[in-house]
């Protein structure tokens, strides 16, 4: 007996394997501190020489650092110094209908990330309906018809189409706004005096306190992980900002800051084994609000979970007297470089990469935006240090002159 537990435990012993190595940065072959390298349980971060060791009984591994393109390796590398890619995120959004293979607006955004400095795409995986860029392998969506209007039937050359032009690759899942889950579970639905409740556009929201709304969200997200995208985008990852609502928790703020907390915490686990960074898009204001606004969202409470924050710091949205502007779209360079200014003391600007304004203002001051507003949050990104920017365009039309090479 003696020897057959022996023989048990060498072979448990030889399935575990081990693996230890170096990261550095290909540019300047200094070391990569605290970077991330896991497997599909485990996590472990480099050290100040940029050397890591890690346990595990599994043969791929991920790394993913701040300020680079995320790097997967096999136990069996032929190599233990990794070179990670810095990489200063400048993307674009892709609105859902372009994401065709032969959209004429694909097109348009690949010949710009060709003569520009743009570097990125930001594809509506999921949106604001529900639907989805293409035929995923979760059952549950596609019971309820999210493929029907799939934009994508052939997600393989998309994402070839981007790796061969080294494209970084951002998929937005609209998280909690949801028309299609919303309407085939309405018990779970927000609803208000007992009705199932639509906001502005006529799009019911899923309730984010109940666990079958996370798991449906990143269900997808897990598919976007699978087909190859480098970073996973949550938008809408909040309460709604109405009043009387019905959900199915008391909606105070402690219970919603922790509530999108746990999400974040959950969707951290199941998409480890992918080895993508996660983002969360939150309004502009919550670089200047002391409370979650009433959403659920704090830069503090975001920052534990999210590899990085994106606050849409549009200047059309911030009111008259902002910034103590009577025009806060008059001056693009003052709102975005003082609104990641304040949140520095919560989350370094390394980690922050705003949604920039390419749009007309639609307030009072119905301001045109182009080159030289563009260039403005653009610089103004710059100066203060951030990951990058991603620009809103609602129609994905860009000119090549407002974006530098």
């Amino acid at each position: 007996m003696k020897k057959i537990l022996f023989l048990l435990s060498c072979a448990s012993s030889l399935l575990l394997a081990s693996f230890e190595g170096k990261i550095v940065d290909e540019k300047t072959l200094q070391p990569v501190v605290s970077a991330f390298i896991s497997d599909s349980k485990t996590t472990v971060k480099s050290d100040e020489n940029g050397s890591f060791f890690i346990d595990s009984g599994e043969k791929t591994y991920h790394i993913k650092a701040y300020g680079y393109r995320p790097y997967t390796f096999t136990s069996d590398a032929n190599t233990t110094t990794f070179k990670l890619e810095p990489i200063h995120v400048k993307a674009l959004y892709l609105t859902f209908w372009g994401a065709s293979n032969n959209s004429g607006t694909l097109k348009k955004i690949l010949h710009l990330i060709d003569t520009t400095e743009a570097n990125a795409v930001v594809v509506d995986v999921k949106n604001e309906y529900g639907s989805t860029q293409f035929w995923t392998g979760f059952k549950q969506a596609n019971e309820y018809g999210a493929y029907k209007q799939r934009t994508n039937r052939d997600i393989e050359k998309f994402i070839k189409t981007m790796k061969e032009r080294h494209i970084y690759t951002i998929a937005r899942i609209v998280t909690f706004k949801d028309e299609l889950q919303a309407s085939h579970n309405i018990d779970y639905a927000i609803k208000k005096n007992t009705k199932i409740w639509r906001n502005h556009d006529n799009m019911a929201w899923v309730d984010p306190f109940d666990k079958r709304a996370h798991n449906y969200a990143i269900s997808i997200a897990e598919e976007a992980a699978k087909v190859g995208y480098d970073e996973i985008n949550f938008d809408y990852i909040r309460f709604p900002a109405k009043k009387g609502l019905q959900f199915c928790q008391q909606s105070t703020q402690p219970n919603r800051i922790k509530t999108i907390e746990r999400f974040l915490q959950k969707a951290q686990k199941r998409l480890k084994k992918y080895g993508v960074f996660i983002s969360v898009d939150t309004y502009g204001n919550i670089c200047w609000a002391k409370d979650d606004n009433g959403i659920g969202q704090t830069v503090t409470s975001l920052a534990k979970h999210a590899d990085y924050l994106c606050p849409m710091l549009y200047p059309s949205g911030f009111s008259s007297g902002s910034f103590y502007f009577k025009y806060p779209a008059k001056h693009p360079y003052e709102v975005v470089y003082r609104s990641i200014k304040k949140i520095q003391d919560r989350i370094p600007s390394n980690r922050v990469r705003p949604w920039l304004q390419y749009f007309r203002d639609y307030t009072a001051s119905k301001k045109e935006y182009k080159r030289e507003e563009v260039q403005a949050q653009i610089r103004a990104a710059d100066d203060i240090g951030t990951n990058g920017w991603m620009l809103w365009s609602p129609s994905s039309k860009y000119h090549q002159a407002y974006l530098r090479r």
